[in-house]
């Protein structure tokens, strides 16, 4: 539900904090007072068309933020995760804080728990929160699509809905799969004899992956050492061999060691810094040795060598392909070849899995079809009893279901739509198209009282559906506005008394005059009981309240809690 709205610098209103309770709220005021302004403030924050007019004469930019305490599980919820939002939550509910901010110049900013978010972001979750109605915006009745919705919710059909849904998906994987195999099969016929010849080839020659980079190390490895062996040998028989001074080194030191009681200070260094150079000449000659066994090569390995990298790089070049790739293509070639052999049978089992995931969607569709058609007999009964009261009572309410099992979809192949009969004898046509402004409204009111909680948002807002009526007609619209409130967070701006002496809270709107009256601001004051019955006997009796307005005030309130 909103808990609070909190408006800077919009229009006339300079600063403006509204605080929300559940059940019903009623804005009340003069006409002029400033009820649009509010609500088109509020649609600005849900992310409704910013426009630089909105900004208040003087200011930089306005600025809306709504507070929104939310159950958990709600589907605004899941809008801000899919978009990596975080929201606050408290043990059975989280806040979300929406914020825009209008600038002057036309450009705005949107933000929700004050993360920088986009504009459609915005507007999809403000959508989830808040449905606002009026005589010219009947939104959630213009797409068919939500009639259908609409409908579920009413039947309790969702979870058969989203069933259904799963269905589809299994029956479109099938297909797609069915589909990408009966394509394979297709190029590969084309191609067989062709891939037939490539596939041998390729498996004869078992190209593997990093075999050319290996290849040519070894092969430029072998012959720069057959450059530098020669070398290699010289300077291991300077190190070890015939020439090695190693032995002369050796048998001076076990002299000098011989010498060393007799003067050790004099003989140590020296003793020590000879085992250093023989250690390193013994090193070398490791190093050396190991030098020569990798420079050492076969001629006829580097043959082999040199033969199989032509071999690989013609192969490259004959498939048009990285040598580093043929292996790959090997696999790609050898799975098409058995895609040849073994695909009539592959195909037999794909087409019954398609065929079995059809028959499953299918049953499941015709199933939900007619549940959908049953509880549209109910939907219809509903909403028709609310008419009456509303001064509708010739019109006809009906559900319209088109079905068409030849057009499925994820939630079935049945077309919703709520068609209505205004007069005995008169064609019935869509809702959208056949009932006049103000009919539609009550219609509109008729379908969430009888949906009540079911397929709405948590916040509906309601701009003067009593337009045009009064007496009893306005009397059972705050009546049904009440029992709707009952269920889910009503607003309603209202210029009938009987509606307004129904609410939980009642906000009186209104101009002040600042600065000795060279400009105006919009003020929003939320009426104790003294104060709304005045308020209400203004709205009976119009500029001048006299005491018989003042006493049927008084009864409508009394009426109104009885």
């Amino acid at each position: 539900m909103l808990a609070r709205l909190s408006i800077r610098d919009i229009v006339l209103i300079e600063r403006l904090d509204i605080e929300f309770s559940r059940g019903l709220a009623v804005l009340t005021g003069e006409t002029g007072a400033g009820k649009s302004i509010l609500l088109d403030a509020f649609a600005l924050a849900l992310g409704g068309r910013g426009d630089a007019g909105l900004v208040r004469h003087g200011a930089e930019q306005g600025q809306v933020t709504a507070v929104f305490d939310v159950p958990k599980g709600h589907p605004a919820a899941a809008i801000l995760s899919d978009n990596g939002l975080e929201d606050t939550v408290s043990e059975n509910s989280c806040e979300m804080i929406l914020r825009r901010v209008q600038l002057a110049d036309g450009r705005t900013r949107a933000f929700i728990n004050d993360q920088a978010i986009s504009v459609q972001t915005l507007k999809a979750v403000g959508s989830a929160l808040v449905e606002i109605h009026g005589q010219h915006d009947e939104r959630a009745l213009v797409d068919a699509s939500t009639h259908r919705r609409l409908l579920d919710a009413f039947a309790g059909l969702e979870k058969d809905v989203t069933a259904l849904e799963a269905l589809w998906d299994a029956r479109r994987a099938a297909y797609a799969a069915l589909d990408e195999h009966r394509a394979g099969m297709e190029r590969a016929a084309r191609e067989a004899d062709y891939l037939r010849h490539a596939s041998d080839e390729l498996k004869k020659l078992k190209p593997k992956d990093g075999e050319e980079t290996a290849l040519a190390e070894r092969r430029t490895t072998m012959m720069q050492g057959e450059k530098i062996a020669s070398d290699l040998r010289e300077a291991q028989d300077a190190v070890s061999g015939h020439h090695s001074p190693v032995s002369a080194l050796s048998a001076a030191v076990r002299r000098l060691e011989r010498r060393a009681g007799n003067a050790p200070a004099l003989v140590e260094p020296a003793v020590k810094a000879i085992d250093a150079a023989i250690n390193a000449l013994e090193e070398a000659d490791q190093h050396l040795t190991a030098a020569l066994v990798a420079a050492d090569f076969d001629p006829a390995e580097l043959e082999r060598i040199e033969e199989r990298l032509f071999a690989l790089r013609a192969a490259s070049r004959k498939y048009s392909t990285p040598v580093d790739g043929l292996a790959a293509l090997a696999a790609k070639y050898a799975a098409d070849v058995a895609l040849i052999d073994a695909g009539a049978d592959q195909l037999k089992k794909l087409e019954a899995a398609a065929d079995e995931a059809d028959k499953r969607y299918g049953a499941a569709a015709a199933k939900l079809s007619a549940a959908r058609t049953k509880s549209a007999e109910k939907l219809n009964k509903s909403v028709n009893a609310e008419l009456a009261p509303l001064k509708l009572e010739r019109a006809k309410f009906m559900t319209q279901i088109d079905s068409d099992p030849k057009s499925p979809g994820p939630q079935g192949f049945d077309r919703v739509e709520f068609w209505v009969q205004t007069n005995p004898g008169t064609k019935p046509g869509p809702l959208m198209k056949v009932a006049s402004g103000g009919e539609l409204s009550r219609f509109l009111l008729a379908l969430k009282v009888v949906l009540s909680d079911k397929g709405s948002a948590p916040t509906l807002v309601f701009d003067e559906i009593d337009t045009g009526v009064g007496g009893a007609v306005a009397d059972a619209i705050g009546a049904r506005l009440a029992r709707l409130a009952g269920k889910v967070q009503v607003m309603a701006v209202t210029h009938a008394p009987q509606v307004a002496a129904r609410a939980n809270q009642h906000l009186l709107i209104s101009k002040d005059a600042l600065d000795k009256g060279k400009r105006v601001a919009t003020r929003v004051n939320a009426l104790a009981a003294d104060h709304r019955r005045e308020e209400i006997a203004r709205m009976l009796a119009g500029a001048e309240i006299t005491a018989e307005a003042r006493a049927a005030a008084e009864r409508l309130l009394r009426a109104a809690t009885a």
